[in-house]
């Protein structure tokens, strides 16, 4: 039986590369194949792992044009805005804040010039009262 350590170093493995086999996996958890592979199947059929998918590469990634846009919204607009934004792929992340500003939205895109236009069409959802956007000149720190 695999303890919560183990299954947060598994998980970590997977995080580091989701293609990784799972005898290796087994091999530097000190783990059956067997036992790893059973636990991933309950990792996932808990939804403890979601799903697996692309990392870019920080190459790709560091040719992107990044901005974080804060938004405020009318009252009782919420689904209908974080749907909309759901929509418009180059929106990364969106999160519910405090503060004066409701939404915080990671937008990334090829150049300034289509950020432009995600912004202005971020602005036109309805529900949407006001944004304020920071385009992000570089990452000091990542993990």
């Amino acid at each position: 039986m695999m303890t919560m350590d183990k299954d947060r170093a598994l998980l970590d493995l997977l995080g580091e590369n989701a293609r990784m086999p799972v005898a290796t996996i087994a091999r530097r958890l000190g783990l059956s194949r067997t036992t790893v592979q059973a636990r991933i199947e309950k990792l996932e059929r808990d939804g403890v792992i979601a799903g697996y998918g692309v990392r870019l590469s920080s190459a790709y990634e560091s040719g992107l044009v990044k901005a974080h846009v804060l938004i405020t919204i009318a009252p009782k607009s919420l689904g209908r805005v974080t749907a909309d934004l759901s929509a418009i792929g180059e929106v990364k992340a969106l999160h519910s804040v405090s503060g004066s500003f409701d939404l915080i939205a990671i937008v990334a895109s090829t150049s300034i010039s289509a950020l432009d236009h995600i912004i202005d069409a971020i602005g036109e959802i309805e529900g949407v009262e006001r944004t304020l956007s920071s385009i992000i000149l570089s990452t000091r720190i990542e993990r």
